[in-house]
C-alpha cells in the first residue's frame, strides 16, 4: 500500500512527517530517514486501530504534484 507523506521542517529543527489521509497521523525525526521511519510506525499503528476509532482510508485517491509560480 502506498500512502502520501508530507515532510516539512519543524520549528525546533526536527523534520515533521504527516500522512494527510489519516486523521492526526503525525510524527517527527531528527533526520529525513528517522522522520520517515517514525511516520511509517505511526501509520501502521493508526491502521491497526482505525476500526475501533471509526474511520476508514479513502478507497480511491490520486497524489499529484502541482507547480505554482510565485507571485
Amino acid at each position: 500500500m502506498k500512502l502520501p507523506v508530507v515532510l516539512k521542517p519543524g520549528e525546533d529543527g526536527w523534520i515533521v512527517a504527516e500522512c494527510p489521509l489519516i486523521p492526526g497521523c503525525i510524527s517527527q525525526g531528527k533526520s529525513h530517514d528517522e522522520a520517515l521511519a517514525n511516520i511509517r510506525e505511526a501509520i501502521e499503528l493508526c491502521l491497526e486501530t482505525k476500526d475501533q476509532e471509526g474511520w476508514n482510508l479513502p478507497q480511491n485517491y490520486e497524489v499529484v504534484d502541482i507547480n505554482i509560480l510565485a507571485v
